[in-house]
């Protein structure tokens, strides 16, 4: 009896979310909330640093107490006085990749972290969570936010970064806001990020579905200059003085490049249209990263970068997880006994929830792997969705949907079905005006 009344609450609760009306809690502006994340592999910490309010809100006017996948980590906004959940959203963040490497044992780190809400009306507790890699909470903090609060910056009202419109969605009203924002380039080399974003954006909406549902997208060029050209490159001893910060070597890998500096990646962005961040970084060495809800960067100007800038779209805007995997594992991300929130990686813990509905019925799973992988454009067609190793890093355990994939390897020229079809969910998550 009681797990039948739980059900029935979770759906009641399910349904108020989706009816909600926006204008009845929120003003439309933005409640930009910058936290400290800080600890180590066995203790974690939450602080919240700084508020701002940014005119518009540019994120989902619907669904607002639902996610549409899990994420690392939840943002919950309820109202003060009757404690309804009137907003929540999802992410990951490089803190919590960090806790997972080994010098997390050893070594206390801090790190920041932003996030946008849309400004309530009147006084809401904000609850933010993190998830460890078995999706259990590990720490949590609420706070009190009153919208009248004299200590809440304003910011983006003037002094607003200089921006290009690319591409203006059908509606605006329900549609996605990307910003593509130069990292690296200098005042004089802006005609150059434009054509960089030019490329990007005609690379992303080459494969499906973005290239059916592109009129769903809202495209800006943001125009933040770099004193210096380039990006810093730690293993060579370069540091450069940029817009964002980022550099090479993140946990000392070679090939990470990212930025730790998110405060100022949001300052420079406050005032323009935008909710997902595309970073394009102007150097030709090999590199990139994507965080769920937080940001994708990519390197411009190597032979790989269309493909890398759409990858690391995938993880930045639809939190699909890497379908390769490594010889030796050495950061076990996806424990065997749990199903990964990513939607398009399984253990077969929970397989009934994932992509089920594209498999032919007689295909057997786990799936063996086909034998012309070299080949994707001859054989692609051929191939059928199923349950393959290897994945998400590991050799055995963890599972893809298809042989070859965007996901998997730069050389696959699209997204396999699994993807495609999580994506579509996403952006019809977005932009399909709630029944």
């Amino acid at each position: 009896m009681n797990r039948l009344f739980l059900i029935v609450a979770l759906a009641l609760t399910t349904l108020a979310a989706r009816a909600q009306d926006f204008n009845k809690f929120f003003a439309d502006s933005t409640l930009r909330i910058d936290y400290i994340f800080s600890g180590n592999s066995t203790e974690q910490h939450i602080a919240v640093d700084e508020l701002s309010r940014i005119p518009r809100w540019y994120g989902k006017r619907q669904r607002l107490g639902e996610v549409p996948v899990e994420g690392n980590g939840q943002i919950t906004v309820r109202d003060h006085h009757s404690h309804e959940v009137i907003y929540r959203n999802s992410f990951s963040t490089l803190f919590q990749e960090w806790l997972t490497y080994p010098e997390a044992k050893t070594q206390t780190k801090s790190f920041e972290n932003v996030f946008l809400v849309p400004f309530p009306k009147d006084t809401v507790d904000i609850t933010i969570d993190l998830r460890n890699n078995r999706r259990q909470v590990t720490t949590s903090l609420t706070h009190t936010v009153v919208p009248g609060d004299i200590l809440i910056r304003r910011i983006g009202e003037k002094g607003v970064t200089p921006y290009i419109t690319l591409q203006q969605a059908r509606d605006t009203t329900h549609c996605i806001h990307i910003a593509y924002i130069a990292e690296g380039y200098t005042e004089q080399e802006m005609p150059q990020f434009i054509a960089d974003c030019d490329t990007a954006m005609n690379a992303l909406f080459a494969h499906e579905p973005f290239k059916s549902l592109r009129d769903r997208f809202n495209i800006i060029a943001v125009e933040a200059p770099s004193h210096d050209s380039g990006t810093s490159i730690p293993s060579q001893g370069i540091w450069k003085n940029t817009a964002l910060h980022s550099n090479f070597d993140t946990f000392y890998s070679e090939r990470y490049l990212t930025t730790l500096h998110l405060k100022d990646l949001h300052n420079w962005l406050a005032g323009t249209p935008y909710e997902h961040i595309i970073v394009l970084v102007n150097t030709d060495q090999y590199g990139g990263g994507g965080i769920y809800n937080s940001y994708n960067l990519s390197m411009t100007h190597h032979r790989a970068f269309k493909p890398v800038v759409v990858h690391e779209f995938g993880h930045s805007f639809a939190g699909l997880g890497d379908e390769y995997a490594y010889d030796v594992e050495q950061i076990p991300m996806y424990p065997h006994d749990v199903e990964p929130w990513e939607p398009n990686l399984t253990t077969l813990v929970d397989f009934h929830n994932k992509w089920e509905n594209l498999i032919e019925k007689g295909t057997k799973l786990p799936t063996p792997e086909p034998k012309d992988l070299d080949t994707p454009k001859a054989n692609m067609k051929k191939w059928k969705v199923g349950a393959y190793e290897p994945a998400g890093y590991s050799m055995h355990g963890v599972y893809r949907g298809f042989p070859d994939c965007r996901m998997r390897t730069n050389q696959n020229p699209v997204f396999c079905p699994v993807c495609r079809q999580a994506i579509t969910r996403m952006i019809d998550f977005y932009t399909v005006p709630a029944k």
